[in-house]
């Protein structure tokens, strides 16, 4: 028996790759292999000592260990975690891994081989942090090629517009479908320049939605603001180098920027048929941005033309993007500030970020809602920015 119930469709909008060191480098252009970094497991749950193990067995799973995840069957999801998951990185795997989640479809996400193409130093040459972005792309192709349940989702950095539109239309033509974009700030310019207009008409008009998610912006505000002169505070993991509880409290941020400048600069309005989801970046936010821009559309409108929108920002954003909570948010209470069109069920297959029960969590932050929003929630929302997504 599968994890999903069968009397209702869940679409998961938030899966992962946990990626081999050489994700990267074995699908890089030859050329370019040398100065593309192995993935690597820094400062996260996952150990080298656990890599290396998977990399001499041949790069899997033994066959007792997958017998053994297999064996768990729909507890899958609350015992296979990390890079130890069936299916973390094996596409054979992942198959079966499907088979006892039992969701319709899966958006699958890398996990840390973004670093080159999201976050470079300013020394990185562009061409190598493109050539990056492909190496991950062609492998993100071959890895959902066999599973239509899995839908790859492409990493393009907008950093160079040219080279953005290319890429774009490298995933478009390849399966791709959809387009994880960084949400740091800056990128050097608005993500609404001029230069990067056929970029979002090239998304609409392929009916491509473009993601944030955690990941595309540092995780760790700036280091001033954790300089109180008192002891250094644990990230949740027991370290110090991921997220702690100040980087928790304005994750947020830098993708609500994005998104509340991407609106402002007209994006949405110009391409109503843009679609887009910021994923894993909690939704608590969500509400108070949807009143925030209507509020400034309103009153700066009276003397700024491009903010004159025949939709009002929050019915732009209601009908084009959609968000996924945290396990620990209060769906009902999200929609009850907002509307039940805005939010997205995940998993965080194999994250240990997702819990263990997301099914459960989810249901319990939703009882007393309409059969429709629960559905909403589960199935629809994602199946109106991913219609040909639907499973009949």
């Amino acid at each position: 028996m599968a994890y999903a119930p069968p009397e209702r469709a869940f679409y998961d909008a938030d899966s992962h790759i946990m990626e081999l060191p050489d994700f990267l480098t074995s699908y890089a252009d030859p050329e370019l292999r040398e100065f593309i970094p192995e993935v690597n497991y820094n400062a996260s749950l996952v150990t080298d000592e656990e890599v290396a193990e998977i990399v001499n067995q041949g790069s899997r799973h033994s066959d007792a260990h997958r017998e053994a995840q297999i064996a768990l069957g729909d507890e899958l999801i609350s015992k296979s975690k990390e890079i130890q998951a069936l299916g973390a990185f094996d596409a054979a795997d992942r198959k079966i891994a499907c088979d006892l989640l039992g969701f319709k479809k899966q958006l699958v996400f890398a996990t840390h081989s973004v670093v080159l193409p999201f976050h470079p130093s300013s020394k990185t040459d562009p061409v190598h942090r493109y050539g990056g972005a492909r190496a991950h792309n062609r492998h993100m192709v071959e890895f959902c090629a066999d599973d239509d349940r899995l839908m790859g989702v492409a990493v393009i950095p907008l950093d160079d517009p040219a080279r953005a539109i290319a890429e774009l239309d490298w995933a478009i033509e390849n399966g791709l479908q959809s387009v994880w974009v960084p949400h740091r700030a800056p990128i050097g310019f608005a993500p609404g320049h001029v230069d990067l207009e056929p970029f979002w008409a090239r998304l609409a008009e392929a009916g491509v939605p473009f993601v944030l998610h955690v990941g595309g912006s540092p995780l760790q505000a700036l280091g001033s603001w954790s300089n109180n002169g008192r002891g250094a505070v644990r990230d949740w993991m027991g370290g110090g180098e991921n997220v702690r509880t100040k980087d928790a409290a304005v994750l947020h941020q830098p993708a609500e920027t994005f998104v509340s400048m991407l609106l402002l600069d007209g994006v949405f309005d110009r391409h109503p048929d843009l679609r887009g989801a910021v994923v894993e970046l909690a939704a608590g936010w969500v509400p108070a941005m949807l009143k925030r821009l209507d509020a400034i559309a309103r009153s700066f409108s009276k003397f700024d033309e491009s903010v004159r929108f025949e939709r009002p920002p929050s019915q732009q954003l209601t009908e084009q993007m959609a968000f996924t909570p945290g396990p620990y948010e209060d769906v009902a209470g999200l929609i009850a500030d907002s509307n039940d069109e805005l939010y997205l069920f995940s998993s965080d297959y194999p994250h240990v970020e997702g819990g263990r029960d997301p099914i459960g969590t989810f249901a319990k932050s939703l009882a007393g809602s309409s059969e429709q929003t629960i559905d909403r929630f589960c199935a629809e929302n994602f199946l109106r920015l991913w219609p040909d997504a639907r499973v009949h």
